[in-house]
């Protein structure tokens, strides 16, 4: 197997059109590492791009604009991402360990497109655009369109992700995200949800987002439960609807973590804490 060493975008580039599908692109290498190792990939070429530099930029000026090479810890300890984005810090506190979350990275996350990917849900309610580039010009897309399946992205095999766009927390609004898993560190989601909730000044639910991962092939947005929320004041009987919503939009499976019918019954309960969070979050 080669080992490439690319210092800039254009060596990148280069080396993704001469390897294609054949190349894989290294960056923390905390999934990639992991998967070859275990026989799961096997390229002929590594084109390692830590070394990118711009790839690590963080633009708070409008939309949030974060490099794909932006760490784990960087979105979980700077700031004004984590006063943009505290479901997204939140998300990526509990990525692995402290280890992990210093060499682990966004786009990598995105790329490895795990259905229990932490960091996904906060991006999803987030509307997050992810920015594929190669040496013909690049393309933007909504996340939602860049997660294919489970382990698939839209990326060709001559592109790199090169960064990510998103819509900080507006004012009057909160976002939490909530994940269930067998143990309080070092867990993979047994569930996760992520949910952004925008509050009238009387108190009603203006607007709603809500995203989930591990309880399907795809982390993804529930355009149904999002809707029984909004225009309501978050009373027991709208939770309940919402959580049904939920529920029935899950599509889990049995694993060595839960079965599909243990996760399909937390949701509910996780969307009624997670709701309530936002509420309380925003009569502070």
């Amino acid at each position: 197997m080669q080992f490439c060493r690319a210092e800039t975008l254009e060596a990148a580039f280069e080396a993704l059109s001469n390897w294609g599908a054949d190349g894989k692109v290294l960056a923390g290498g905390t999934d990639v590492m992991v998967q070859y190792l275990h026989g799961e990939i096997a390229p002929k070429a590594l084109i390692h791009i830590e070394g990118i530099h711009a790839l690590s930029a963080v633009s708070t000026q409008g939309r949030t604009a974060l490099g794909a090479l932006t760490t784990h810890r960087t979105l979980g300890s700077m700031p004004t991402l984590v006063a943009r984005h505290p479901a997204l810090a939140a998300a990526a506190a509990t990525v692995g360990g402290w280890q992990t979350q210093v060499k682990g990275t966004v786009g990598g996350n995105l790329c490895n497109a795990s259905p229990a990917a932490d960091t996904l849900p906060p991006l999803l309610i987030a509307d997050t655009h992810v920015t594929l580039s190669c040496v013909g010009g690049e393309r933007r897309l909504p996340l939602g369109e860049f997660i294919l399946d489970r382990r698939s992205t839209a990326l060709a095999a001559n592109e790199l992700l090169t960064s990510l766009d998103l819509e900080p927390l507006p004012e009057g609004s909160a976002e939490v995200y909530v994940k269930l898993g067998r143990r309080g560190a070092m867990e993979v989601a047994v569930v996760g949800l992520a949910v952004r909730i925008g509050f009238s000044e009387d108190g009603v639910v203006d607007s709603a987002r809500i995203a989930m991962c591990s309880v399907g092939p795809v982390p993804r947005r529930i355009p149904d439960a999002e809707a029984v929320l909004i225009g309501s004041k978050l009373d027991a009987t709208v939770l309940d609807a919402a959580g049904e919503a939920l529920t029935a939009a899950a599509r889990p499976i049995d694993d060595a973590r839960a079965t599909a019918a243990y996760r399909r019954r937390t949701l509910r309960g996780l969307l009624g804490s997670a709701a309530r969070q936002c509420q309380e979050q925003v009569q502070r």
